[in-house]
Order: C-alpha cells, then structure tokens, then sequence
C-alpha cells in the first residue's frame, strides 16, 4: 500500500441496542454528560470479523473468535515457523522461557500469523500470551462510535410463555433505543500496513465489510442497523496530505429543520465539503 486513508463512517440503529454495557445491566451504552450513545471500537471490529469469516478464502481466517482460545493458534504459528513452543508435559506453558523468545524468532511468528489471519493484519493484536508471539499494531484503526444526537434509552417489559421449572411463563427486559445515527472516525497507516502485509485486496474486503456486514449480524435485539455513508479520505503519499481531524470537518450531519426527534436517517442531512480539497486529497463515497 502506498497511501494512507482516513474515513468517515455513518450507521444508524433503530428499535434496538446497538451495544450492551455490561456493567449497566446491558443498556445501550450513552456518555452521562450529554447523554449520546456510544459503541465501542472492538463492536464494529467484530462485525468485521464475522463478515470475513462468511466470505473466506486463503489468508482470511480470524484470530480473535468466541470461544475460541488463542494460546493453540500462537503454538501452530510456531511449528509453521520450526519453532519452539514451550509448552509442558502438563499442557501448561513454561512461559520463562516463552518471555526469552527473541525478537527475531518473534517477528518470524508474527509473520505466519499475519499470512494466516485477517484481523491481525488489519487490527494488530496481543499474543504475548501462552508461546508469546509479542504485539502486532495493525495499520486500520477505528474510534469509539458516538451519536449524532442524545439517544433515549428505554427498558421495556417482556413476558415469555414458556416454562422452566415453574407452571407459569416468566418475566424479562429489553433495553434498546427508538433511534440512533452514529459516527465513528477510522484510520489506515500505509507504513504499518507495510508491516503486516494488509494489502489493497484486504482493503476490499474491509470496505465491503463496512458496507454489508450489518445484513450478516442480524438479531432481535439490535433491531434495524444499517450503513448510511461511508466517506473515505484517500491521500496520494503514505505520510498523508493534510491532517485527518480537518478532513473529518468536511463531513456534517445535522438534524433537518423542523425535525424535533430524529427516527429515520432521512430526518437528517449529510453534507461532505469537497471544496477546495488539500492537494494530493481524494474523496471517495462509497455509501
């Protein structure tokens, strides 16, 4: 890759939660202060990886998977590499020795890893665990996504008629939003990318992730979620043309006039300033 990207991504949420705090009884998670929602950079990551999954094919395996341990992963990525690791008698590791491992023969690791799994190109990841395969920093970078708008949250009552153990059907809750817009800012460095191997075939693959993963992730208790705008930033250098928090100021959303309560990605207008754009900047819509 020979260029740096910045992009803006819009996604909205309606009649759902678009991302449980668990340490909140599940409520779609908003800042206390001014009462916007948040979603976390490591919830779109996931979608992300399960779109991969989906679509497959040589070099697009995911590391990081529900219930699944990572310790086996590193260890394969060691025997590819005819390296040791470290693992006892016992099915333990010795990780004494795993923490010696050299950085050469860690970058040997990283490297296999790399050709193996999507998501370790694209995110990087922690594998100092276990065989220790050290730290990888991936080259595509997401931010908290944040509200346009205060969102409502709203926990509602539900009933359920079947039973456990007792004769009488039980009570239970859902916690979700009526409406949300959301924005979240993500970043691809060209020299980390060199690092990785993220090439522009995964570059692909992860803007159709972003334009189609939510057809893939569906549930009753997300609602309707759905990509809106996907503006993408491509700079002509690797270095980049122009600071990525001033590109980012070219892309507005505001509610319309005349609309009290947002409910549809309609009631909004999106406006993206291409006016007089750095040099060596283009803008790119794919939504």
């Amino acid at each position: 890759m020979n260029n740096r990207y910045d992009f803006v991504y819009l996604y909205d949420c309606k009649d759902g939660n678009p991302n449980g705090d668990p340490d909140a009884a599940n409520t779609p998670r908003i800042d206390p202060q001014d009462m916007h929602g948040l979603v976390s950079d490591v919830c779109l990551k996931r979608k992300v990886r399960n779109f991969v999954l989906a679509v497959g094919g040589d070099g697009r395996d995911i590391f990081v998977q529900t219930k699944s341990p990572l310790n086996p992963r590193i260890a394969d990525a060691c025997k590819e590499a005819n390296l040791p690791d470290y693992k006892k008698a016992d099915g333990k590791w010795d990780t004494d020795k795993a923490k010696g491992r050299t950085q050469k023969d860690i970058r040997t690791i990283q490297q296999k890893l790399c050709a193996r799994y999507y998501d370790v190109r694209t995110f990087g990841a922690v594998m100092s665990t276990g065989p220790n395969a050290g730290q990888i920093r991936g080259p595509v970078q997401i931010t908290f996504s944040r509200s346009i708008d205060a969102i409502l949250s709203l926990d509602l009552c539900i009933t359920r008629v079947t039973d456990t153990d007792k004769e009488e059907g039980e009570m239970g809750r859902k916690n979700l939003i009526p409406y949300g817009l959301y924005r979240c800012h993500g970043f691809i460095s060209a020299h980390l990318a060199g690092e990785t191997g993220f090439n522009e075939d995964d570059l692909a693959l992860l803007w159709q992730s972003l334009t189609q993963m939510f057809d893939h992730d569906r549930s009753a208790s997300r609602g309707t979620m759905a990509p809106q705008k996907l503006v993408i930033f491509k700079h002509q250098s690797k270095l980049g043309n122009a600071p990525a928090h001033k590109l980012f100021e070219r892309v507005t959303a505001k509610r319309k006039a005349g609309v009290e309560v947002a409910r549809a990605f309609s009631d909004y207008d999106v406006v993206v300033d291409k006016s007089s754009l750095p040099s060596g900047v283009e803008v790119l819509e794919l939504l």
